[in-house]
């Protein structure tokens, strides 16, 4: 089978913290010069490449001398804002070889959350990349919170990949890709070589963090291809100390795992319901309902929600469940979490004898809902 980045024109390539700053001994000048090397290659092509990176809050632990990664949020956001500076630098500077200009572009999950900067990057992105920018993202490290980081770049990687509508998602990490088992206690274990995105038994073969430097495990790297696959992209999980890694993969080599996107994609704004907002209560349904959504393309009626949690207001995302506690949609509900226990069970027509008043019949409309 041919490499899943061969016929890419727009690519997402993530690099991870531990290749970046040599397992977090400090930046590694030669590695991040190779990779403005291959990426300079690939803009050769005519292919347009955004580089999300990992590396300020290692780099800025190894300037300030700290042994172990901090759990304090303060204390990241100062290793961030003291790595950024040189991790910025050492890009500008390698890509400004080949003659290429770079941008900065920090984020954090309420960007994405928000409709009208969430359309404001993606504008940006694009601009950049019609100059023939390389923009560098990474999450917001100085101003982030527990309740919006995004917690790993993987996942803000996958989330950047919808945003431009990229073809392919490249994540280079420290492994040559995703085993059947844990290589490091099963010698024989395999490499999983070609998949689906979303297939759940890939999750299964996923173990835990695997970098005392970052934050990412492959568990986090296939769930970013799941959510990448959404909007087409395909992902490929590959070794970031592989010899030109990029620009084999772009010449048909199959080099780690390529995990290909199902024919269907999701709608944009479909996209930035399932992925960019903050989930705020959850909806029980029953059978009938969950086939109603699944099966038949319906809104959400009161009558099919057996149970409500979370303290949400109308407009907010929830996620709907099935009866074994399986997510099968997410939507912006139309009444809050009070009003919704009040009407659970209930037909539409009794919702203004309830509540006084009617705004929608329906409890999710089908536009304003995705399925998972």
């Amino acid at each position: 089978m041919s490499s899943l980045l061969a016929s890419a024109r727009c690519i997402v390539v993530k690099v991870g913290s531990s290749l970046v700053t040599n397992d977090g001994r400090g930046l590694d000048q030669n590695a991040i010069a190779a990779w403005a090397d291959q990426i300079a290659r690939l803009r050769g092509q005519g292919r347009q490449v955004v580089l999300v990176s990992s590396g300020a809050v290692a780099e800025g632990m190894q300037r300030l001398e700290w042994s172990k990664r901090p759990t304090a949020i303060n204390e990241l956001q100062a290793a961030a804002a003291v790595g950024q500076m040189g991790l910025v630098q050492m890009y500008e500077s390698c890509f400004a070889r080949h003659g290429m200009h770079t941008a900065q572009l920090l984020l954090t999950h309420d960007d994405m959350a928000d409709r009208k900067r969430y359309l404001n990057a993606r504008s940006t992105l694009r601009t950049l990349l019609d100059l023939n920018v390389i923009p560098i993202i990474n999450e917001n490290d100085t101003v982030v919170t527990d309740e919006i980081r995004f917690g790993d770049n993987d996942t803000l990687a996958s989330l950047v990949a919808n945003l431009v509508e990229a073809d392919a998602l490249v994540i280079l990490t420290d492994q040559q890709g995703l085993y059947s088992d844990d290589p490091r206690k099963n010698s024989g274990a395999t490499l999983i070589q070609h998949a689906t995105a979303g297939d759940s038994t890939l999750e299964k073969m996923a173990g835990g963090v695997g970098s005392h430097v970052g934050t990412g495990g492959m568990l986090t790297k296939i769930h970013a291809a799941k959510r990448a696959a959404r909007s087409g992209a395909h992902t490929i999980i590959a070794s970031g100390r592989e010899p030109d890694v990029l620009v084999r993969l772009a010449q048909n080599e199959v080099i780690g795992t390529h995990l290909r996107a199902p024919e269907m994609k999701t709608a944009a704004r479909k996209q930035w319901l399932a992925d960019h907002l903050q989930v705020c209560g959850k909806l029980t349904l029953d059978k009938g309902a969950a086939k109603a959504l699944r099966e038949d393309g319906k809104s959400l009626l009161p009558i099919g929600v057996t149970a409500v949690s979370g303290d949400f207001e109308r407009g907010e995302l929830v996620v709907c469940v099935d009866e074994r506690g399986d997510e099968i949609a997410r939507g912006l509900v139309n009444y809050t979490a009070l009003e919704t226990a009040r009407i659970l069970r209930k037909p539409s027509q009794d919702i203004e004898q309830i509540l006084g008043y009617v705004s929608e019949p329906e409890l999710i409309h089908r536009d304003n809902l995705v399925l998972l």
